[in-house]
């Protein structure tokens, strides 16, 4: 009991010292800058352990659970040896994970709202629920389509930098020809389709292939996943603004 008692409170321990700087300063600038009473005292404490408690939490479980799968699996697809089903398996990694992510329903939501104030479509709720529906596809499959080709990359060997550099090239070739309503949420769409539940299991898919593959060094193979992840939203959701 006691083994399983001390990570955890030494993770709760980390996880204090994590959000204890922002703490610090917005209780900084509210009593000494803005100059007014902190609102709430009693909300604020309890809201800020219960932030704590889950941030612990969820660090625990990527440590016990989706970071050993996520090296276990692309392991063992790496030992059957089939290109066609890893590269499946990369794909539908990429598109559930961030289909699944939080930021990009709540983002997807926001943008439908905000298009049909603007009357970008139509104001009704279903054309809502459409063009949010319509964003969070995309971005997943996006998503999906990055880590597969990052997951072919580390097959081959090649050099992280040179799908990067590719993503880099579509961008600022299709920038200017994409809706002005939609190349701000396109930006965007990278940073909130890498977010917690992407990252980790993206990550935990590319060291594990790495390290399972002879002559890849999971340092130099193993990382450069999330960054061709956080580009191809952009590309594809300024595609998905031209074509709607």
């Amino acid at each position: 009991m006691f083994k399983l008692i001390k990570p955890f409170a030494k993770q709760l321990f980390s996880s204090f010292l994590d959000l204890a700087p922002i703490l610090t300063v917005v209780l900084i600038f509210q009593v000494f800058v803005i100059r007014q009473p902190v609102p709430e005292v009693a909300n604020l404490i309890a809201g800020t352990l219960f932030v704590i408690l889950g941030l612990t939490f969820f660090i625990r479980g990527l440590e016990l659970s989706l970071f050993p799968i996520g090296e276990s699996m692309a392991y063992a697809f790496a030992r059957k040896g089939s290109l066609f089903w890893l590269l499946a398996f990369a794909f539908c990694l990429g598109f559930s994970a961030s289909i699944a992510e939080p930021a990009v329903m709540a983002v997807a939501e926001k943008a439908a709202n905000i298009a049909s104030t603007g009357k970008v479509i139509e104001q009704t709720q279903a054309a809502r629920e459409n063009y949010a529906l319509g964003l969070r596809v995309t971005i997943a499959l996006s998503v999906g389509f990055a880590i597969m080709v990052g997951v072919f990359r580390i097959l081959k060997g090649w050099p992280v930098y040179y799908p990067v550099f590719l993503a880099y090239g579509c961008i600022a070739a299709i920038t200017p020809y994409a809706p002005l309503e939609i190349v701000g949420i396109a930006y965007d769409a990278g940073g909130i389709a890498t977010s917690t539940i992407t990252v980790p299991l993206v990550t935990a898919l590319g060291v594990g292939l790495a390290t399972a593959i002879k002559g890849r060094n999971p340092m130099t193979d193993g990382f450069g996943l999330v960054v061709f992840a956080s580009l191809t939203p952009t590309i594809f959701v300024m595609a998905y603004g031209m074509a709607v």
